[in-house]
Order: C-alpha cells, then structure tokens, then sequence
C-alpha cells in the first residue's frame, strides 16, 4: 500500500496566498489524475488514486506506472523519502480581499474558488502543500523562485474584525471611519455628560411643573372651585396634560357658594330671592345645621340662643 499524502489545505503559502479547500473542484481532475514530475508538461510519472476531499484539505495516493526510467527514480525517491513533496497545479477562479479570508501575513488575495488540473511530485514547493497556479494566463511553474501571477492586497491595511467594529462604531457616533480608539470613546464621554445633562434638565422641568401644578390645584381649593380631596386627583392630571391646560380647566369650574351666603340672618336683613331665612336653631335642617356648625359658627350661635335662651359654646 503506498504513501497518502495531503495534496493542498488552506494553510498560507510562500506566494501570500491561500487556496480555500472549500472552493477547490477536484471533479475534473479525478477524470484524469495525471501525476507529474515538476510541473512538466510531457513528463507524466503516474497517477493519483483514492482522492479525498476532508477536514479542510485535500488528499489521495501517488502510484507511480514506472513506464519510464524518470518514473522509476520517482518511485525509488519517495520510497526512501528523498522526494516527499507534491504539488497540485490550479486555475485560479476568484479571487477575495474579504477580510473574514485574511489571515496574518498574508500579502496576495485569497484564492476562494479553482479546479485541480494536475498533481507533481517535486523537491520543493511553495509550502509544505506546494502549489502551481494558472491566473489569467499566466502560470507558476515552481513554487518557490517563479513570478507570482496573483494581485498583491490593496493598499488599505488589513482589517481585523476588532477594526471592522471600531469603524462601525465611529460612523455611527458621526465620526470619520479612521478615528483611533482614543478618539471614540472621548466621544463616548460627550455624549455621556450629554446625556446627565438633559437628564437632569427633564428633573429641573419636572419639578418646576409639579411646583406650579400643585399651587394652581391649592388656589382652586381656597376659591372653593375643588374640594381637598381632589387635590392629587388634580395635580395628576396637570402633571399630564401641562399647568395651561389645568389653569384653563380650573377657570371654568364655578366656586362653590358657602353656607353662609345661603343662610341669611333675620336680624332686619334681607335674603336674596329664592333662599331660605331661618329665625329659631329648630328651623334649620340638620344637614344644613352641620354644615353651619363647621362654616358658620355665629350664625349657629344666635340661632341656638334665640331657640333657647343660652349662648353655646363651640
């Protein structure tokens, strides 16, 4: 049984590319797994069995037909382990400067999608996974000394994810894309004290409207135009709907009149049309007796004595 051997993975090679294993059709190639010596055209040593594609690389067995004596060293080689490299040859398919297949070091775009034309056997590659790749045209022919057809990266420097959010991050605060981290959070901090600031500026108002809804709710109270247990029913609904409109509210309430309006003394005076006039304490009835007790404690008094002779005491 021979040597398997890892054909390619997606490890970075001498070129400062990478070859994604995902994006690499073997299809075509296991028609004709043609297995070479050095990349050479004419010098076809053998074959390659058992191809698998797994784990992120690329692998299969070299069988060498030894039809020719160049074949035969090959085998002797890699029996003893003189050779020990192979190499597939690609055509590159696309290409990406896609952050997410950049890795560190790397100088040339990542290789996302090929198709596999050739295996060789060769002394040395580009990496422990040599590659010879067609782009374009124009092939490397070795890994190592040969011209690089691949387009160097841009000259933005390589982005990291870190990165990637720090520019989100900055263009969203408004500002520009290359602000440092220092830059950022200053901002950060601005925008912070901002923030305490028309906090406590909302606390200020609110206070201040609170202040003006509870006294406009007291002034209605002493004009008889609420009753104390409404207060914080009133003060409720001035804190929602603003002190105008409570002020407006309060105005077109109608005071109440007091009882002592309503009764009118018989001492000579005379009473509006329409109200009662009362000249003895058993005349009053006795929830308006209670309410003059409260709100008339005179008129109480003279009712109660001239009813029964004796002043009371309250």
């Amino acid at each position: 049984m021979g040597k398997r051997v890892r054909m390619t993975d997606d490890s970075l090679n001498s070129h400062g590319s990478r070859v994604l294993t995902a994006g690499c059709d073997t299809a075509q190639y296991e028609r004709n797994p043609v297995l070479l010596y050095m990349h050479e055209r004419g010098k076809v040593i053998g074959y390659m069995k058992d191809i698998e594609v797994k784990d992120g690389e690329i692998s299969g067995e070299p069988v060498f037909d030894c039809a020719t004596e160049l074949s035969k060293q090959c085998k002797k080689q890699w029996e003893v382990g003189s050779l020990r490299m192979v190499s597939i040859g690609i055509d590159v398919l696309e290409l990406s400067e896609d952050p997410e297949h950049l890795v560190a070091g790397q100088t040339a775009p990542t290789i996302t999608k090929s198709k596999i034309f050739e295996t060789s056997i060769v002394d040395i590659g580009a990496n422990d996974n040599a590659i010879v790749m067609r782009h374009n045209g124009k092939q490397i022919t070795l890994g190592r000394d040969s011209e690089n057809p691949l387009p160097m990266l841009s000259n933005k420097p390589q982005t990291t994810k870190q990165q990637m959010e720090l520019k989100t991050i900055a263009l969203k605060l408004g500002l520009p894309e290359t602000a440092d981290e220092t830059a950022v959070l200053a901002k950060i901090g601005e925008l912070k004290l901002t923030a305490a600031e028309v906090e406590q500026l909302k606390k200020d108002k609110d206070a201040l409207t609170l202040s003006q809804v509870t006294s406009a709710v007291e002034t209605a109270i002493k004009e008889n135009r609420l009753t104390p247990d409404k207060k914080e029913h009133f003060i409720n609904l001035g804190k929602t709907i603003g002190i105008d409109s409570l002020k407006a509210t309060l105005d077109a309430m109608t005071p109440a009149a007091k009882l002592s309006k309503t009764i009118t003394p018989s001492n000579g005076g005379t009473s509006p049309a329409g109200q009662k006039t009362y000249n003895k304490f058993s005349e009053v009835p006795e929830e308006e007796l209670r309410k003059m007790r409260s709100e008339n404690p005179a008129e109480y008094r003279r009712l109660f004595k001239a009813e029964y002779g004796y002043e009371c005491n309250i």
